[in-house]
């Protein structure tokens, strides 16, 4: 990607958690549930359309936080699937771009990316990311670092609620 404006963003999360890729594929691609298990970021989310036989075109709106004191509400729609090593998706209202997840079996783990190009839209994000870019770059990172410790901790109460 060449040279960015001070409003886009490029991020490239990388995780590594213990399950299957067909664990991790079922929870990432059910953000309705993300209200529940990743709750440091995900406030709310609701199905607005339902994907096709393919598992795509499904479109979800978010209202989402992380710990500066701004919150984002973004729609998505799935645009690709490649079940179960990942989907893509598309994102419109406070940014504007595309997110890919995948998931890479490692033995009894799973190494799991996330590429997330964004232009901030909301204004603040975008008025202010020529002087705060940093900031807000660092306040992706926290809420990634949220996402991996929950997937963890989802991943750990599934196999415990099987276990019983």
């Amino acid at each position: 990607m060449g040279y960015l404006q001070s409003n886009e963003y490029r991020f490239v999360t990388r995780w590594r958690v213990q399950g299957t890729v067909e664990e991790v594929y079922a929870i990432l691609s059910r953000p309705a549930d993300m209200v529940r298990w990743w709750p440091a970021v995900y406030l709310a989310a609701q199905e607005l359309e339902p994907a096709d036989p393919d598992k795509i075109g499904k479109v979800v709106s978010l209202h989402t936080r992380g710990w500066l004191p701004y919150m984002l509400r973004w729609q998505f729609r799935v645009t690709e699937t490649n079940y179960p090593h990942g989907f893509a998706l598309e994102a419109w209202g406070d940014f504007v771009g595309s997110g890919r997840w995948q998931f890479e079996p490692d033995g009894s783990w799973v190494n799991v990316m996330y590429d997330w190009r964004i232009r901030a839209d909301k204004p603040i994000l975008r008025y202010l990311s020529f002087l705060l870019k940093p900031l807000f770059a660092a306040n992706h990172r926290w809420a990634m670092a949220q996402g991996e410790k929950s997937l963890r901790a989802e991943l750990a109460r599934r196999r415990a609620a099987i276990r019983s």
